[in-house]
């Protein structure tokens, strides 16, 4: 019998850094996720050590569905499943099924990587995915592109979102000022699952045009996007001066933002970043249908987004990146 390596590694695996005109990024083999970008040698995402398990989803790819589906339980052609409860407090399936799966490397240059995963079937989840996704970085910050195709014999419900948490240095989530282009919010229960629907014009969460976070508690959904000329839109984060900010975009395939201010993570994260979430579709979608991408077998769905430092006061898409 061949002897097995067990000297221990990374918790998230293998790292593959890839880095250009003074950007750098960090991908890992668990989730397939980024755990670092910076640019200049200034971190921009809030994410975690190479000897540290992820925290709080830092960085993780969410599929096939972003969020949460209800007590974990969806009807889908007419038959009901049930999902593991992976979030048992609140008796939901959170963040879909790849973001603890190992990716394997398909390609890498010094500025890009190409990393894949197989989702095979699943007793809540029988349909099988290939994932791929490309990370890479250049003068214009870092660019993510995900495929995914249905390598299943029946259609197959999908959505997508990731979870990167943005921060300015020396700038707590309370002095961020915050530009959120999106007319409406989901409403929600105690279980953070939705249950209406609100306009946010003129309220705490209307961020339509740019302004400072304060005490505000985030952990919404939010929708009713002011689209760019490409479909596209974009989320940025400022400190107090406008002297430092932070931009992610993401193309018209995302038409929610989730937002997480990190209350309900301990020291020293507690509020220290913001967790800025495109999603292709809200919480609990697999249940309400909104948005639910359907795809064909051997569909491919593709999707792009991106995180640069700076701001763009006309909503940057994703056209040239």
């Amino acid at each position: 019998m061949d002897n097995v390596d067990a000297r221990p590694g990374p918790p998230s695996g293998a790292q593959w850094t890839i880095a250009a005109d003074g950007h750098e990024a960090v991908v890992v083999e668990v989730g397939g996720g980024l755990r670092a970008y910076r640019a200049g040698g200034v971190d921009y995402v809030d994410g975690y050590a190479e000897d540290e398990l992820c925290v709080g989803g830092a960085g993780q790819v969410l599929a096939p569905w972003p969020n949460r589906i209800r007590d974990g339980r969806y009807t889908f052609a007419e038959v009901t499943r049930q999902l593991h409860l992976s979030e048992p407090d609140r008796h939901t399936a959170l963040h879909g099924l790849v973001c603890w799966l190992p990716w394997h490397l398909i390609s890498k240059t010094a500025d890009e990587v190409v990393v894949g995963c197989t989702l095979f079937p699943h007793p809540g989840y029988p349909w099988s995915l290939v994932l791929r996704t490309r990370w890479a970085v250049g003068a214009d910050g870092l660019r993510v592109t995900h495929q995914v195709t249905n390598a299943s014999a029946e259609p197959a419900p999908f959505g997508l979102g990731v979870h990167p948490y943005l921060r300015l240095p020396d700038t707590v989530v309370d002095d961020l000022t915050l530009h959120l282009p999106a007319r409406s919010r989901l409403l929600v229960d105690g279980r953070l699952l939705p249950i209406g629907a609100a306009k946010v014009a003129g309220g705490e969460y209307d961020f339509t045009k740019p302004r400072r976070i304060g005490p505000v508690v985030l952990d919404t959904a939010f929708g009713d996007l002011d689209r760019d000329p490409s479909g596209g839109s974009a989320v940025q984060l400022s400190n107090q001066d406008g002297s430092a900010g932070v931009t992610l975009w993401a193309d018209s395939a995302f038409g929610w933002w989730q937002l997480f201010s990190g209350d309900t993570l301990a020291e020293p994260r507690y509020r220290r970043s913001v967790a800025v979430e495109p999603m292709t579709c809200p919480p609990d979608a697999f249940r309400s249908g909104r948005d639910l991408i359907v795809l064909a077998p051997a569909e491919t769905w593709q999707a792009s987004w991106g995180i640069r430092p700076g701001q763009d006061p006309a909503g940057p898409g994703p056209e040239g990146r």
